[in-house]
This record gives C-alpha cells, sequence and structure tokens, in this order.
C-alpha cells in the first residue's frame, strides 16, 4: 500500500503534457496548452491566502469574525507554528508545511496543498469503475425493496476499487488499443490516486437509489397503473440528471470559494491520501502515530465490524440502553419519555455506532458548530417543547404515540387510506367525512413546523448572511482570492458552462415528454414550478450544506405547495415532489463530487463526463433490476413476503401521495383544521435568523456567531422516524472528537480524525453485510435471552407507548372535519 508510486516510461508524468492524449480516451485534452508545471511552488504561507489579505477591503475582517467555520486568529497562529501538526503524515507534506495552505484547519488535516500530473482519463478507471456502477446500482435496487434494507456506499467502492487497481496494473499486458478511433493504453502504469477518484466519483453518483424507483412501484403496485419501460426510463433519467445544470451554475459559489469545505468529502479524501502515502512519517507523541495511517484505518475498520455484532446481533440491548423502560416495560409515560425507539430518549445512551451515525452521519465530520446547532434545535423543540405540548393535550396528545411516522385515525388505529378511496384511487369525500381526520404523532407534527421555520429561515438567513458574496461571484467582481486548491486547478481547462446548459435543456424536454406525453395530471406550469423550486433553493441550502455537512430537504414544502395549488391528484403530486426536492438534492451531490474532485485536482471535463455516463448508465440498470424483481420474485410487495421483499419505500410514497394528494395540506393546516397552528412556524423562522444575525454584529466575538437559524430549525429532519437517541448521542460524540480532541489533542485529530470516522462507518458496513447475509437471509433468529428479550417486551420497542386507550366504538377530536 506505500509503494511509490513510478512515473510512466513515456515520461508524462513528469512534465510532458504533449502526451496527454496517449492516456485519455475519447475527451479533450484537460490541461492549458501554455501550463507546464506540475506542481505548484507556493513559496508564501497559508497566512497571506485571500482570507487574510493585507489588502482585502474595507469590511472583510469583520466577516471573517462572522465565519463558523474560519478559527480565531490565535488558533490559526498556534497551528502555523506548529509545521508537523500540518504534516505529521508524510514527508512529501511537511516538505511543503511552509507553503500556501487553506485557511480551514479541517482543509488542511486531509488535502494536499500540491499537485501531481498522473493520467486518470483511462480505460482501467472507466472499465472498474463502470463495472462497480453495474454492481453497487443492481445490489442497492435489488435491497431496497426489502425490510430491512441493506446498500453499498462509496465508500466501499472506494476500498473495493484499490485492489482491483493494483491487479490491473500487474496482470494486465501494456499495449495499445483502439476504441472508436482513439488510442488508449491498456495498462497506462502504476494504479494511480486520480484514476481512484474518478471511480468513486462514478460510485457516488449512481450508487445511490433514484427516488424515481418509488414513484414506479406505488404505481405499479399500488395504483395499478403501468406507462410502460420507456416512461420508466425518461422518468428516472430526467428525475436523476436535470440537477447536472444547476450544479454547473453553481459552481462559481459552491465549489470555487474556499469557504465551502463541503466536510463529508474531507473524509474521502483523506482515505485517498493515506492509501498512497509514498512515505510514514510516525508521530510518537499521539495514539497511533507509530504505524501508517493506512493501518490505523485498517484497524479500527476491523474492530468496527467485528463489534457490530455485539449490539447487532448477540446482545441488542446495547443498541438503546434505555434501562429505564426495562424497569417499567408497560408504563406508557415512562416509555414516552425515556424510550429510545419511540420515545423521547431523555437519557441517551447507546454502544451503537449505528444509532449515533445511521441517520445524521458520522459526527466525526462536521465542524462543531453545526453539531452544537443541531443539538440545540433537538433540546428545544423536541424534548422540552414536546414534552410540554404532548402532556397538556395539545393535537390530543394523550390518544398518540410521543415519537414515530404513522398516522392514525380518530380510534386510535392506523389510518386506512383504502377506506376513503374510490376504484378510481381519487378521494371519496363522503367516506372521507364519514371516516376520520388524520392525526400524527407529537413530534411528527412539531416536524412540519419546523420544516416550515427552516424554509424560511434558509432564505432570511442566507439574505442577511451571503447575499452580498453571492452578488459578487454572480458579476465576477468578488473580492475573495482563489485559495491553493483553485490556484492548482487553473491549470485544466474547465468544462464549460454550455456544456451543463445543453445537458439541462436535453433533460428538461425529456421532463416534459415525461410529464405531459402520458396521463400524469401533472401540469406544465407545475412542472416548471417544481424545476423553478429545486433552482431557487439549491444555492442557499448548498450554502448550509458545505459549511456544516446538513442539507436542508424540500419534501414537505413541495407536498406543501401542490397540494393546495392542485389537490387531489397523488400521481401529480409524487412527480411534483420528486422534481421539486430530488432535483436540488442531487443537484448538490453533483456540486459536493465536483468538490472532491477540486480536491484531488481532477480535471473538470474528465469529472464531467464521469458523472453524466456513470448516472445515466446506473439509470438503465436500475429500472432493469426492479422490473426482474417485480416479475421474479413471488409475492413482492405483499406484507407477508417470506424474503421479506415488502417494498417500504414505494408503500410510504403511495401513502404519502394519498395524505397530500388526495386529503391535501388544506384539510390539515389550514385555519380551523387540527394543525393550522404549525403555519405560525413560517413567521419564526423568518424572525430567528434576523435576531441571531444582531446579537452577532453586537457582540462579534460571542457564541452568537455560531447560531444558524436554518440548522437549529431543520438540523434534525429525520426525526421521526429517528429519535432523539439518534442525534444527542452524536451531538455527544460529536462534542468529544471535534470539540475537546480538536483543541487538545489537535495533532491526533488532524492525523487520524476522518480516517477514524471512515473505519467506523466502513466496519459498520461490513458486519451488517455479514449479519444480513448469513443469518437475516437465512432466517438466523438472534440468540434467545435476557439482553435480546428485554428490549423486544417494551412499549417503546412495540410502538404502542399511548397514554388513553379508547374502548370500542368510541372515537376523539372534532366532531366535525
Amino acid at each position: 500500500m506505500n509503494d511509490t508510486l513510478h512515473p510512466r516510461s513515456s515520461g508524462a508524468a513528469s512534465g510532458g503534457m504533449e502526451d496527454e492524449d496517449d492516456w485519455n480516451s475519447s475527451w479533450e485534452m484537460d490541461l492549458d496548452e501554455n501550463t507546464t508545471e506540475t506542481t505548484h511552488e507556493a513559496g508564501e504561507h497559508y497566512q497571506s491566502n485571500a482570507r487574510n489579505d493585507t489588502d482585502c477591503e474595507e469590511g472583510e475582517e469583520y466577516e471573517q469574525l462572522l465565519d463558523p467555520n474560519l478559527p480565531d486568529h490565535e488558533t490559526i497562529e498556534l497551528h502555523r507554528m506548529d509545521s508537523g501538526s500540518l504534516a505529521s503524515f508524510d514527508d512529501e507534506t511537511a516538505s511543503k508545511a511552509n507553503e500556501e495552505n487553506s485557511p480551514y484547519e479541517e482543509v488542511r488535516a486531509a488535502v494536499r496543498n500540491y499537485d501531481e500530473d498522473l493520467p486518470c482519463n483511462t480505460l482501467r478507471a472507466w472499465t472498474i469503475g463502470m463495472s462497480l456502477v453495474l454492481v453497487g446500482a443492481s445490489m442497492n435496487t435489488l435491497f431496497s425493496l426489502r425490510q430491512p434494507s441493506i446498500g453499498l456506499g462509496a465508500l466501499v467502492a472506494q476500498v473495493i476499487a484499490w485492489p482491483l487497481g493494483r491487479g490491473w496494473e500487474k496482470v494486465v499486458p501494456n499495449r495499445q488499443v483502439n476504441i472508436f478511433g482513439f488510442r488508449c493504453d491498456l495498462n497506462p502504469g502504476p494504479f494511480n490516486i486520480k484514476e481512484h477518484s474518478i471511480i468513486v466519483v462514478m460510485a457516488s453518483v449512481s450508487f445511490s437509489v433514484a427516488y424515481a424507483t418509488d414513484i414506479i412501484l406505488a404505481q405499479l403496485v399500488f395504483y395499478k397503473q403501468n406507462f410502460g419501460i420507456v416512461f420508466q426510463l425518461i422518468l428516472t433519467i430526467s428525475t436523476q440528471s436535470l440537477g447536472y445544470g444547476i450544479a454547473g451554475m453553481m459552481r462559481k459559489f459552491l465549489v470555487y470559494p474556499a469557504s465551502m469545505i463541503w466536510p463529508e468529502n474531507l473524509v474521502a479524501v483523506d482515505l485517498m491520501n493515506a492509501m498512497y502515502e509514498k512515505h510514514h512519517a510516525p508521530d510518537l507523541s499521539v495514539v497511533g502515530g507509530r504505524m501508517p495511517r493506512y493501518r490505523w484505518f485498517g484497524l479500527v475498520t476491523f474492530i468496527s465490524a467485528v463489534y457490530y455484532f455485539i449490539p447487532g446481533y448477540f446482545a441488542q440491548f446495547l443498541s438503546v440502553f434505555a434501562f429505564a423502560t426495562w424497569m417499567a416495560p408497560q408504563d406508557p409515560v415512562v416509555n414516552q419519555l425515556f424510550g429510545g425507539t419511540t420515545g423521547l430518549s431523555l437519557l441517551p445512551i447507546t454502544f451503537d455506532w449505528t444509532q449515533i451515525s445511521g441517520y445524521i452521519g458520522s459526527p466525526l465530520i462536521p465542524p462543531w458548530h453545526a453539531i452544537a446547532n443541531t443539538t440545540i434545535g433537538v433540546v428545544v423543540f423536541y424534548m422540552i417543547l414536546s414534552t410540554l405540548f404532548h402532556y397538556t393535550g395539545v393535537w390530543y396528545a394523550q390518544f398518540l404515540p410521543m415519537s414515530d411516522s404513522s398516522t392514525y385515525d380518530n380510534t386510535g388505529a392506523r389510518y386506512d387510506v383504502s377506506r376513503i378511496l374510490t376504484p378510481e384511487f381519487t378521494l371519496d369525500e363522503e367516506a372521507y367525512k364519514a371516516y376520520s381526520p388524520i392525526f400524527i404523532s407529537t413530534t411528527f407534527a412539531l416536524s412540519y413546523g419546523l420544516s416550515f421555520a427552516a424554509i424560511t429561515a434558509l432564505i432570511v438567513y442566507t439574505y442577511l448572511h451571503h447575499s452580498k458574496s453571492i452578488w459578487a461571484q454572480y458579476q465576477n467582481s468578488t473580492n475573495e482570492k482563489p485559495d491553493i486548491h483553485m490556484k492548482l486547478m487553473q491549470k485544466y481547462k474547465e468544462a464549460p458552462s454550455w456544456w451543463y446548459l445543453s445537458l439541462f435543456g436535453i433533460v428538461l424536454a425529456l421532463g416534459f415528454i415525461t410529464v405531459l406525453a402520458y396521463p400524469t395530471n401533472l401540469t406544465w406550469w407545475a412542472f416548471l414550478l417544481a424545476v423553478g423550486i429545486s433552482f431557487v433553493f439549491s444555492l442557499p441550502i448548498g450554502i448550509i450544506q458545505a459549511v456544516t455537512n446538513h442539507q436542508i430537504g424540500l419534501n414537505v414544502l413541495t407536498e406543501f405547495v401542490y397540494g393546495y395549488i392542485q389537490p387531489g391528484r397523488p400521481l401529480a403530486l409524487m412527480l411534483f415532489k420528486t422534481y421539486g426536492f430530488i432535483t436540488m438534492s442531487q443537484a448538490l451531490s453533483f456540486v459536493s463530487d465536483l468538490k472532491f474532485g477540486h480536491y484531488m485536482k481532477i480535471p473538470p471535463r474528465t469529472m464531467f463526463m464521469a458523472q453524466v455516463v456513470a448516472t445515466t448508465f446506473s439509470c438503465f440498470i436500475q429500472i432493469a433490476v426492479l422490473n426482474f424483481a417485480l416479475g421474479n420474485i413471488e409475492g413482492v410487495c405483499d406484507l407477508t413476503q417470506p424474503q421479506r421483499f415488502t417494498c417500504p419505500g414505494g408503500r410510504v410514497f403511495f401513502s404519502a401521495s394519498v395524505i397530500w394528494g388526495l386529503i391535501g395540506p388544506a384539510q390539515i393546516f389550514s385555519p380551523g383544521q387540527i394543525y393550522s397552528g404549525l403555519l405560525t412556524f413560517f413567521v419564526i423562522g423568518a424572525v430567528a435568523p434576523i435576531i441571531f444575525w444582531f446579537a452577532a454584529r453586537r457582540w462579534p466575538r460571542s457564541p452568537a456567531k455560531y447560531l444558524m437559524a436554518p440548522l437549529i430549525f431543520g438540523g434534525a429532519g429525520s426525526i421521526p422516524p429517528a429519535t432523539p437517541l439518534n442525534y444527542l448521542s452524536w451531538g455527544i460524540v460529536g462534542y468529544v472528537f471535534q470539540h475537546l480532541v480538536k483543541k487538545y489533542h489537535f495533532r491526533w485529530w488532524s492525523r487520524l480524525n476522518y480516517l477514524t470516522s471512515a473505519g467506523l462507518d466502513l466496519g459498520l458496513a461490513l458486519g451488517t453485510l455479514v449479519i444480513f447475509f448469513v443469518f437475516t437471509l437465512n432466517e438466523i433468529e438472534a440468540p434467545r435471552w435476557w439482553g435480546n428479550d428485554v428490549v423486544t417486551s417494551t412499549m417503546d420497542y412495540k410502538g404502542d407507548a399511548v397514554q388513553v386507550i379508547l374502548p370500542a366504538g368510541q372515537t376523539f377530536g372534532p366532531q366535525t372535519w
């Protein structure tokens, strides 16, 4: 793993740009013709970077004080003097410790401040990458139909690609072949870090299961509609790829500025660099400093995988350590307050990495201020306000669970949507009035209010904090000078904006065909409104995600908007939600990958081709696998299916389409309805950022500068089905690593923090895969003993911790609706 990378025999890797086409297949040369340097020799220290440049115009210093990711001046100076902490893991990096570097500690700890001229657009990278796309997309699509599900992530692909690439390097002969008239090397020399990065990008854009597959499942299985395979393909391609055009337009705002960190990328970058370290420089002052960093990653991965068998299989009480519910398993109040599955988890104890990172991601990635803001929101709204609302009977809470994502009728039973549907799957008004309004749990109701608040807070926050810089970037007049990574990328030809705009136009046309050529009931102007929502919110949400590693979702907003403007159209609502929400989400995913390529110094044109080709290829794979499963798995999507292929995603999507598309938000949130009070959160969300902004201006060095209203309101967007246990345990671990360890053991943090995070996540994934394929698929149950049985005996686990159970025939709630 620590073998030195040797230059190609052609000598191109040592500076000859003329031979780039010998490596590349069908794409243009990525390097500018007049660029010959292979490494940026920056004599200045990073303190002379744009952020600290003495020529900054008036007011920039004040803006630095309000940048939550930028360290205090004293901290920067301390770490500047300690060059070992900047480069304790590689001799080459150590030799560059006094060169220009990023002003952000997180980036300095993970990303190299130099570039190497290595081939990346190679036949080897494309073959391995597309092979992994085929395996990952097909497996994830198949197992997304199962409950519980299992999935492969880009981290798994990153690890698998390394032995595949090294094996290719040693086995495949070194000869040239012609493909479509282009000359390609079968074996272009040692498998290198840039080829590996391209493979990871292909996996990243293709492994996640397309949201459109849930629309198709709801159509085929529940609505009994089948528009054919062509509709399925263009629907999937258009929803997955429409975001590329938006991503291309957002590059100057979300990729180029140094302040747009995208913390999640730092884990993959750090792991990639550890895999290709040429020399090991031990640091005896920190735990684990004696061994190569990649060996530390392997050790953490092994321990994490083996350990998961304990809370995940043999001793499941360690997963949700809600000991109060064990002592009073049938007490609804105790289970509501202390339960970790459907309760508030007032004593958040878990020994399971799944509970800590499963819903939110690793707490070793986001900056501490982001973790703190999210935790504040959980404590204030889900622990204090939910308790107050629930035990004062707001929203008839005494008849309902404290926290779950189900819907209920006025008897306390699960809402039976079949009772309000006509044979044509439209709303039966008389049946609805004779049956029941919809009721939801306390935290579920509050989550809708917080979603409303997060949207208005996002708009106001972006205007107050980023409007000037956005306008300056738009006019190409920003005074923020490029950081070292932007300077290094300037030698590569940029992917032209017209590439992205052309792709956007093509995919937009496919979207129009999807919604207008088939009886979807989605009008052309509603389709454009959905795309407009995704476009408008991509920038403010992208800024929050780039800084904090949290994405504010648009799913509630899109359902809310369309449910009001065109009620009674469930399929149209599903399409509107997908084009309005997933287009934005995909765009930011593509932007994140572009930032990964930016950090790894991948030529932008190669990045464009890798992303587009892998995404399109995965759409065909997913549709093929989905139709194969629906046609060949007996009883698929039935709740009693023996192998548990019950289609949970499609089932939830169907229920949401009924609630929002048929009943509609007017019956739930409008004045006079049960949950109308939640609309006040729109106002609360708009006011909070203004208060925080004035506080930060009045006391610029106080903690007020770290308060981010969109994150306080929207950071805990996975509750429910997540619970405060997940977020509070995540916050505690994040406080330890991202505050205490970073502050008092910075050398360890800068060397091993991100690798520890990657090892914990990969170990959990491997342990989960083994348990799934060895035990779950073979229906081998976990050992029966107290440590497993006590978990399933509580009301919290069963989901029936309700204070008042009505006798048969009685109802609660309003008399008319």
